[in-house]
This record gives structure tokens, C-alpha cells and sequence, in this order.
């Protein structure tokens, strides 16, 4: 069993607006340690896989950030994609790829901008799901819910396979918070993560099945190179969880979950996610920078720009300072900034974004 690791790096980040800009979107910034998102992700599947066996798959405008942030990767397994399309073309193009050099490849696809705690449990359960996957079966991790989450969709464990191994019954979507609360209190239900384990050519195969249109250009792209500018952007625009992990659950069965609880796993979907994987000061408080929090409980106070920035008998906000733009905004709300990024569109300001 040969592993490959696939890193998602697209995306835009803008929920971390003004730190996140088109060109250093969040994958790219140190929200959690003095290093990447991007960087820690490759660092922690890096005893797995190593710079050989590694991909990352980016839009065109990063593909130079990727180089540079990680300049021990093979030039050519930064693979740019031509035009953005969601996740099953992007990590069917990287199948496509590592099957060219490695008919046997098992794929560890992870999202370039998590954050987890406990690296070593990580590759332990991903080894674990290399081992299922090598017999055809598509896996995902599942993650204890530790909280009434409502912004993470589910999946319903079925049957234990082996240990810690178990059937999936159904992905099931973004709840409300009173059915997330019912989430919490049945072991059933794990979060969905968007980390997926296996072979090149068994999601190949899923994706003939589920998304021709996909599988095909693929396809035309693998023996055509140079056709990809013009074939990449006309695939359909669609998740690896609609497009082929839900199909096939409900079809073939032929998907697992792997039990990766206490991983310490965070998706930093926002600001107000930084105090659960940051240290905090007596009262709560989430600082970086030239920061200074007198009497406030529970803010996050960032100082990327250089200034000095103090806040005083504040409560729950985020104050979050680029250098170029400021913004403050309460934690409960910190999902919203997304508006903020819409309403600066609108407003013609596209040179803070």
C-alpha cells in the first residue's frame, strides 16, 4: 500500500476578512501557531507521505504561495486547477494524476486549513483508514461532536465493521440547534470533517458512476495535458460528499467511517473559533500581536499590522486589526463577516478584499 496526501488549498477564506485577502486567503495565514495552516497540514501527514507522495491542488492565483510555503514539494505535484470547481473535480484531478505515477495510490485528502491537536492520534486513524481503503471501500473520518454544532453537516454510523470501523448509514446535513442538541446525546452521529481516504482508481470508479461528465473530462484531461484549460472549467461544479460519497452509500455501501475522536480537531471556521486552539490569557481572551486586553472577558484581539491595539471592559467581541482595515464584530456574529466582505463588493472597495 503505497499512501498520497492530497491537500485542498482553494477557497477564499472570507470569514477571516481583513486577514484573509484574495491573494493570501486563509490557508495561508498563522491563525493558530507562528506557522501556516497550510504548512501545519503538511507537517502533520508529512511522516506519512513525505514531499514524493505529496499534492496540493490550488487555484492559479496561489499556485505561487504554495511554492513558496512549501518549497520541498515537487513542482509538479502543485496542481493548479484552471478554474474552480469544488471538490470532486479537484480531488479527481489529483487521483487522475497519482494514478500516473502510482497505480496503487490510496489518497489522504485533507483540507489545508484545519487545525488538530493530537497529530500523532491523526495519522494513526488515517493509517487506519489506509488499510480499509486499500480493499476498494471509500472512507471518511468521523469526529465526536463536542458541542451542539449546527455549521458541520453529520454522518449516521451503522454497523461496526471492525473496531473502530464502521458502516455509514447517511450523511446528513446542517441541522438546526435543537436537532444538533439530540446529535450530541446519541453516539451514532459524528461529525462530518470533509477528510476522506481512498484509492485513486476506486474513486475513479465512483465518480464513472455518479458524475460520467467529471469522470470523462478527467479522463480527456489524462491524455491530453494541455486540454485542461479548456475541458476543467465545463465540469460540473460539485462537493466530493453530493457527488460521490452520498450516491454511493446509497448505492454500493461500499463506504466506511473511521472512529477519530479526541483529535483535537477544529475546522477554525471563523474568529470566534481561534480561544478552543489558541492559549488564553486569565479572563478568556484569544491575543496575537501588539495586543492589549484590560477588563474584557472572552474577546479575541488580533494585531497583524503592526499597530498597537488595546481594548478595555469588553465582552464576547472580536477586534481584529490588519494594518489596512479594522474590524469588530461580536463573537456569536463572527460567521456573518462574510456581509462585511458583500457589502465592500458592493461598495466598490474591492481593494480591501
Amino acid at each position: 500500500m503505497s499512501t498520497h496526501a492530497v491537500l485542498l488549498a482553494g477557497g477564499s477564506g472570507t470569514r477571516f476578512w481583513p486577514l484573509s485577502r484574495a491573494q493570501r486567503p486563509k490557508q495561508f495565514l498563522e491563525l493558530v501557531t507562528d506557522r501556516t495552516l497550510l504548512a501545519e497540514t503538511y507537517a502533520r501527514v508529512a511522516p506519512l507521505c513525505g514531499p514524493p507522495h505529496t499534492w496540493v491542488v490550488c487555484g492559479r492565483s496561489h499556485a505561487d504561495a504554495v511554492r513558496a510555503a512549501l518549497p520541498e514539494l515537487l513542482p509538479e505535484h502543485v496542481l493548479v486547477e484552471p478554474a474552480a470547481r469544488n471538490t470532486a473535480p479537484a480531488i479527481g484531478l489529483a487521483a487522475v494524476r497519482a494514478l500516473r505515477e502510482d497505480r496503487d495510490a490510496v489518497l489522504l485528502v485533507l483540507p489545508s486549513d484545519h487545525h488538530i491537536a493530537h497529530p500523532d492520534r491523526f495519522r494513526q486513524a488515517l493509517q487506519t483508514a489506509a488499510g480499509v481503503a486499500q480493499h476498494g471501500d471509500l472512507v471518511t473520518l468521523g469526529i465526536r461532536p463536542t458541542r451542539a454544532e449546527t455549521g458541520y453537516g453529520y454522518l449516521r454510523r451503522g454497523a461496526e465493521r471492525e473496531r473502530g470501523v464502521f458502516a455509514v448509514e447517511a450523511f446528513v446535513e446542517k441541522p438546526d440547534a435543537a436537532t444538533a442538541r439530540g446529535y450530541l446525546q446519541d453516539p451514532r452521529y459524528s461529525w462530518n470533517a470533509g477528510i476522506f481516504v481512498f484509492r485513486a482508481d476506486a474513486l475513479l470508479e465512483a465518480l464513472r458512476r455518479h458524475l460520467p461528465a467529471v469522470h470523462d473530462g478527467l479522463a480527456r484531461i489524462s491524455a491530453d495535458a494541455a486540454s485542461a484549460g479548456e475541458i476543467f472549467p465545463r465540469l460540473p461544479s460539485i462537493s466530493i460528499d453530493y457527488g460521490v460519497m452520498e450516491p454511493e452509500s446509497a448505492s454500493t455501501r461500499r463506504i466506511a467511517l473511521v472512529a477519530a475522536d479526541d483529535l483535537g480537531w477544529s475546522d477554525v471556521g471563523s474568529f470566534a473559533a481561534l480561544p478552543e486552539v489558541r492559549k488564553l490569557d486569565a479572563r478568556g481572551n484569544a491575543l496575537s500581536g501588539d495586543a492589549l486586553a484590560l477588563e474584557c472577558t472572552d474577546c479575541v484581539v488580533l494585531s497583524e499590522g503592526g499597530r498597537l491595539v488595546t481594548a478595555l471592559g469588553l465582552d464576547g467581541l472580536c477586534v481584529i486589526d490588519s494594518g489596512d482595515a479594522l474590524l469588530v464584530i461580536p463573537r456569536d456574529r463572527a460567521q456573518d463577516v462574510r456581509a462585511v466582505v458583500e457589502a465592500l463588493k458592493a461598495r466598490g472597495r474591492g481593494d480591501k478584499l
